[in-house]
């Protein structure tokens, strides 16, 4: 699965389309997913070089069921548009394997120029809206990708019933783990059976969250109600 966002930039979603968890803000189909396409990374990497494309997100369903997590195509995907397209670049926006460092150490690897995984959300709303998920457990992904040498970034919705001192308090541990990149936009309820929308966000305030943000010690902040993960990705290699 693919989408073009213009400017050269693309985004694709690897390892099906059936995710095994079942977070409250996501449409993704949950469920028992379809082996593993090990001819995937290839079709992806064909797809990049047919598309020009020059900066390219990558991102996955959580594959709970797999021993590795997926690790494997995600590596033969980016090393397979690495050889196809070596002036492409890369962000890899990754599940959280569990948290176990040997999965996301596989990330590190293939060395993308930039690896993202999401908080989505503050502490207070993590068990209600990811559901399967751990804030603590994002963080230390965080920490480890920013230990070994990563760009990192991270992103949250707002709108779910946030207050703006646990937006600030997410910020912190945010850049407490060395994050570099942070994107905050508006959550839209994808379905009538996902999380309701408890506040539509004014763009005044996203903009003084994007200043607060900045004082933290981001390189970058994207702050607004259409900001989304891949929102201007190729600004923020560096």
């Amino acid at each position: 699965m693919g989408e073009c966002w213009g400017a050269g930039t693309a985004t694709f979603m690897i390892l099906g389309n059936i995710c095994t968890r079942s977070c409250q803000f996501c449409a993704v189909a949950t469920g028992r997913p379809l082996p593993a396409d090990l001819k995937e990374p290839e079709r992806v990497a064909d797809a990049v070089s047919l598309m020009k494309v020059k900066h390219c997100v990558i991102t996955s369903v959580d594959r709970d069921d797999l021993k590795d997590g997926g690790t494997s195509i995600w590596m033969e995907t980016v090393r397979a548009i690495r050889r196809k397209s070596p002036g492409t670049t890369l962000e890899t926006l990754i599940p959280d394997f569990k948290g176990e460092p040997e999965l996301v150490a596989k990330i590190v690897e293939v060395h993308p120029e930039v690896v993202s995984h999401n908080l989505e959300t503050v502490r207070r709303l993590t068990k209600q809206v990811r559901v399967q998920a751990k804030y603590d457990r994002s963080l230390s992904v965080l920490k480890m990708l920013k230990d070994a040498g990563m760009h990192t970034k991270s992103g949250i919705m707002l709108g779910l019933g946030e207050t703006k001192e646990e937006i600030i308090e997410t910020m912190d541990d945010l850049a407490g783990v060395g994050v570099d990149i942070l994107t905050m936009g508006q959550y839209l309820q994808p379905t009538p059976k996902h999380a309701v929308v408890q506040q539509f966000v004014h763009p005044d305030v996203f903009a003084e969250l994007r200043e607060i943000a900045l004082t933290k010690g981001f390189r970058y902040v994207e702050s607004g109600p259409l900001v989304r993960s891949s929102y201007h990705a190729e600004k923020h290699i560096f």
